[in-house]
C-alpha cells in the first residue's frame, strides 16, 4: 500500500514538474501516461476487495483526467 502512494505522489509530481520548470517537458505526458496505468491497476485491486466498489469510482475519474492530459500533451498541443 506504501509502494502505492509514494507512485501516486510521484506521479502528481511528474505532471506538473516539468510542464512548470520547463525542463524535460516530454516527461508530463509520460507520467500522464502511466498514471493511467496506475489508475487501472487501483481499480482492478478496488474491484477484488469486498465493499471497495464505490472507490473505483475516483480511480475512474483520476485516470479519465490523466488521459485527457497525456491526449493533449502527446496529441493535440505537443511540447
Amino acid at each position: 500500500m506504501a509502494v502505492i502512494g509514494v507512485l501516486e505522489i510521484l506521479g502528481a509530481l511528474g505532471l506538473i514538474l516539468p510542464a512548470a520548470t520547463g525542463i524535460l517537458p516530454w516527461l508530463t505526458p509520460t507520467a500522464a501516461a502511466l498514471f493511467v496505468v496506475l489508475m487501472v491497476f487501483a481499480a482492478a485491486f478496488h474491484l477484488r476487495r469486498t465493499g471497495e466498489g464505490p472507490n473505483v469510482v475516483l480511480n475512474v475519474v483520476l485516470g479519465v483526467m490523466a488521459a485527457l492530459v497525456a491526449y493533449g500533451r502527446f496529441i493535440a498541443a505537443p511540447l
